[in-house]
């Protein structure tokens, strides 16, 4: 994790119970399946936060709430929240976000990933960075940043 902590006492939440997507019939193995916004949050809500020990969604960075889909349109929008207005982890959280749903999602879904409206004090910036396909891809080439985004995404066992 990182040495120097912007915001060394975060707020911890407690995580919400995991629901049963139930059993769902498969009649075409062949046929998409449909995505809605509970698999898009499972996908995501175990994710740590670059700072802490802590996962995204026992910080309320990102909440079920946030993630929009369009099933329809293959088009999948997660909007987070920094735990600070000035968080320098902004763009390493929405770039740990976005490898994430990229890994697990069919390629045909086009992923967006936000900082919620009013949430950090350079929005606009990391909206634009973290929405950039070049500057994704030159990010992932980075082995140090690629190793914390991994080290973000290693599952726990806690």
């Amino acid at each position: 994790m990182v040495s120097e902590l912007i915001n060394a006492n975060p707020i911890v939440y407690e995580k919400k119970e995991r629901r049963d997507r139930g059993g769902r019939a498969v009649l075409d193995e062949y046929a998409a399946e449909p995505i809605d916004q509970l698999e898009i949050f499972d996908h995501i809500r175990d994710i740590k936060d670059p700072e802490h020990p802590y996962s995204l969604e026992e910080l309320k960075v990102i909440t079920e709430d946030a993630v929009d889909v369009d099933d329809q349109r293959s088009y999948v929008r997660v909007t987070f929240t920094p735990t600070v207005e000035h968080c320098s982890m902004a763009t390493v959280i929405g770039l740990c976000l976005r490898v994430k749903l990229m890994r697990s999602l069919p390629s045909r879904y086009k992923v967006d990933i936000r900082v919620a409206p009013g949430s950090h004090a350079t929005e606009a910036a990391v909206n634009k960075q973290l929405n950039d396909k070049e500057r994704v891809a030159a990010a992932l080439e980075n082995p140090n940043l690629v190793d914390m985004v991994d080290e973000c995404l290693a599952p726990s066992y806690a």
